[in-house]
């Protein structure tokens, strides 16, 4: 009866060993887990992407950036309207003061002559004198009625263009 309890040991100890070596040989593979893991890990330099994630992304950054590419369209259109604005208020000016210098020429040159009038009359009678004066007046009065009438035939030209401008604005 020893012999069959005998071969019984000798088989359980035969596994016993079996087991032995496959725990120091999983040992050994598990030990070196880690090094194989990073020799196996690929490294992805370049990464390909499917189509539909490449046009939702294009379509996300399209969303995001035409709202603010508007804004600022729209503001640098509204600066330019306001430059040109500038501009032909400048012009205008730039009229209105010509014409001012111009009559203030044609002043001096009529006040001139009626300096020489009134004293070529100063040395004649006093009825001469008066007339003299008085028509020195009303020629002055006349100047400056041309200049005033003139003043506002540009202010009203101005207005109009600014109009214009904010007619053309909207």
């Amino acid at each position: 009866m020893a012999n069959p309890l005998a071969d019984c040991v000798s088989s359980l100890r035969s596994s016993n060993h079996l087991l032995s070596n496959s725990i120091s040989i999983l040992d050994s593979g598990v030990n070196d887990f880690p090094r194989i893991a990073k020799v196996l890990q690929t490294t992805k330099h370049f990464e390909l992407l499917p189509s539909s994630a490449l046009s939702a992304a294009q379509s996300h950054l399209l969303s995001s950036l035409v709202p603010e590419f508007n804004t600022l369209l729209s503001r640098v259109e509204t600066h330019l309207d306001r430059l040109e604005r500038r501009e032909q208020a400048l012009i205008a000016r730039c009229e209105l003061l010509d014409g001012r210098l111009s009559m203030s020429g044609e002043d001096g040159e009529a006040m001139k002559r009626a300096a020489g009038v009134g004293r070529k009359s100063i040395a004649g009678d006093g009825d001469s004198s008066r007339e003299a004066l008085k028509l020195k007046q009303l020629r002055a009065r006349k100047e400056r009625l041309g200049y005033t009438v003139e003043r506002l035939g540009l202010q009203a030209q101005q207005k109009e263009r600014q109009l214009r401008l904010s007619v053309a604005a909207q």
